[in-house]
């Protein structure tokens, strides 16, 4: 969502940063999980942060959030993804403190989000496909060529990732600056930085910075280490959430655009086209009850 809403955002990146845009989820049906209480309060301090996110003991917690952002986040969409509804489910926010059962699985939240927001909201929603702008992923070499920070990668992260499962331990700590990521991608305002990952799963992150599905035509297959540094669109105001402000490289505010930094450095670049895009169209929704 490119307006100041986005500036200041905690705990987003963790709940809704890797959705597949590719993908609309289905309304919540009757006898879905849902919350045991709930509250739903507007909030209007003006304030420009927001949270978002699911505690330990299944307590999930939203501060200062628009509905547009709420319902993205229980259908996993793209801001793009989100067609019609009154002007009030961005600009008016909310406070919601909702209690699970025990902690509850990523996609039974987004099931009971569904149900809390048909009920307090009134929501309701079908899913559509329309005829939408999207970027293509192509080779920007004549030669083929990839650019000077795309490589193959230096760890079979498919395999390992078979080894690895079942075990428990630690998560990985950051790599430190200059240092590669091993298997896994950290992104990051004007940052992103992985290892072992394919170039669908780029396209995938790309779609979130340039507001457009992103669809890999390369022809590139396997597994790639590459970094991106660009400068964002909107310069943050602080460190991103969750972020060990150390272990990330400075922005340069001159840097070179996403657009431009793909071609640069990684020998790719992104090409207007449209195609088939799955969308959810709001029907109907309504200012909640409030506690």
């Amino acid at each position: 969502m490119k307006n100041s809403l986005a500036i200041g955002i905690i705990s987003l990146l963790a709940v809704v940063g890797w959705c597949d845009v590719l993908r609309v989820g289905a309304q919540a049906p009757a006898g879905a999980p849902a919350f045991e209480v709930a509250s739903v309060k507007p909030n209007k301090s003006g304030d420009r942060r927001i949270m978002l996110g699911m505690q330990p003991g299944g307590r999930f917690t939203a501060t200062n959030v628009p509905l547009r952002m709420l319902i993205r986040n229980a259908y996993r969409l793209q801001d793009f993804q989100l067609v019609g509804g009154p002007g009030w489910i961005t600009s008016d926010h909310f406070d919601i403190v909702a209690k699970a059962e025990g902690d509850v699985p990523q996609d039974q939240v987004q099931l009971m989000m569904r149900a809390l927001l048909a009920e307090r909201f009134k929501l309701v929603v079908h899913n559509d496909t329309r005829e939408l702008p999207m970027y293509a992923l192509v080779l920007a070499r004549p030669d083929g060529k990839p650019g000077p920070k795309l490589r193959p990668a230096a760890t079979d992260c498919e395999a390992l990732m078979a080894r690895g499962r079942g075990r428990s331990g630690p998560p990985p700590a950051p790599p430190a600056p200059g240092a590669p990521m091993t298997c896994g991608m950290r992104m990051a305002p004007g940052n992103l930085l992985a290892g072992g990952m394919q170039l669908s799963q780029l396209a995938t992150t790309l779609s979130q910075l340039v507001g457009r599905v992103v669809q890999d035509r390369t022809g590139l297959t396997g597994q790639f280490d590459f970094e991106l540094l660009f400068t964002p669109e909107q310069m943050p105001q602080g460190p991103p959430p969750g972020a060990n402000a150390p272990n990330l490289p400075p922005i340069d505010p001159n840097g070179p655009s996403v657009f431009t930094a793909l071609q640069e450095q990684l020998g790719l670049k992104l090409e207007s086209t449209k195609g088939a895009v799955d969308v959810l169209v709001i029907d109907s929704v309504e200012q909640p009850t409030v506690d």
